[in-house]
């Protein structure tokens, strides 16, 4: 089945749980999180404006999005989970490279001020 999503809303294909940690610990189903990244498999044609023009999605097919955890809607298409996002919903796009989630493990350090 074909899905074309309409207005300003995206087809998401939301990328795998993780079901191992860095350190090789095998996690249950219920320890796994709901994956918050993923690829755009599908568009629509734009947001329409008070004043009748339709402003053309940023995002694009094969982007790969970072989306906020509580957003868009769940649905199976064809036994295939999908997330139906409005692009407002898209937190950021992520250019080359992969899509991993970041460690919790390692914690970012602030930068250190230097004296006056």
């Amino acid at each position: 089945m074909k899905m074309k999503p309409l207005h300003d809303r995206i087809i998401v294909k939301p990328s795998e749980k993780e079901t191992v940690t860095a350190s090789g610990i095998v996690l249950p189903d219920s320890a796994q999180e709901k994956p918050l990244r993923g690829e755009v498999i599908a568009v629509g044609p734009g947001k329409q404006l008070d004043n009748g023009k339709v402003v053309e999605l940023e995002v694009k097919v094969s982007d790969i999005v970072l989306y906020g955890k509580y957003s868009g809607t769940e649905v199976k298409v064809d036994g295939q989970d999908v997330v139906i996002l409005r692009q407002d919903d898209v937190l950021a796009v992520i250019d080359g490279g992969s899509a991993k989630p970041a460690s919790n493990d390692k914690k970012a350090k602030a930068p250190k001020k230097g004296k006056k």
